[in-house]
C-alpha cells in the first residue's frame, strides 16, 4: 500500500456490493481511537432533539477529535454506531446519508450499527465510536 492508498477495502468478490460502508479495511500506520461521540456541542449542550441533527453533530465531534491528531475523515477505518431507535434510523436513512456525506464526504469505512436500550446521556439518540489510521506514522 502506498500513502495514496493507505486503506484497502476488503470485499469478497462473491458478495453483493456494500452500499455506504465497507465490510473490512486493511490499513497501516498510527491508530487513533475516538471514544463515543454524541450529538451535543463543544459545551456539552444538545442543540436539537432531532435524530439527524444529532448524527450530524456526533460526526462533527469525531472530525474535531481527529483534527487533534492531524487526521481527517479520510483516515477513518471503522465506525460503530449505537442508536436508541433503529426504526427512526431506517425511516431517516436518506437524511442520515446526506448528513454523513456533508461531514465525512464519500469515505465509507467498516461500520457496525447496534440498537441499544439507552445511552448515558438521556437526551442522546446516537453515539458513534471511531477508529482511524494515519499512514506513515
Amino acid at each position: 500500500m502506498s500513502d495514496a492508498t493507505f486503506h484497502q477495502l476488503l470485499h469478497p468478490s462473491s458478495w453483493k456490493a456494500a452500499a455506504g460502508y465497507a465490510n473490512g479495511v486493511l490499513a497501516s500506520g498510527q491508530t487513533v481511537f475516538v471514544g463515543g461521540q454524541i450529538g451535543w456541542n463543544a459545551d456539552q449542550i444538545f442543540e436539537s432533539d432531532d435524530f439527524v441533527a444529532q448524527v450530524n453533530q456526533a460526526l462533527q465531534n469525531i472530525v474535531a477529535v481527529l483534527k487533534e491528531a492531524n487526521a481527517g475523515p479520510e483516515h477513518l477505518v471503522r465506525l460503530t454506531w449505537y442508536v436508541t431507535d433503529k426504526r427512526e434510523y431506517l425511516a431517516r436513512l436518506k437524511d442520515v446519508g446526506a448528513a454523513y456525506r456533508e461531514v465525512l464526504g464519500k469515505h465509507f469505512p467498516a461500520m457496525t450499527m447496534v440498537q441499544v436500550a439507552g445511552l448515558v446521556e438521556d437526551q442522546a439518540k446516537v453515539e458513534i465510536e471511531a477508529t482511524a489510521m494515519i499512514p506513515g506514522a
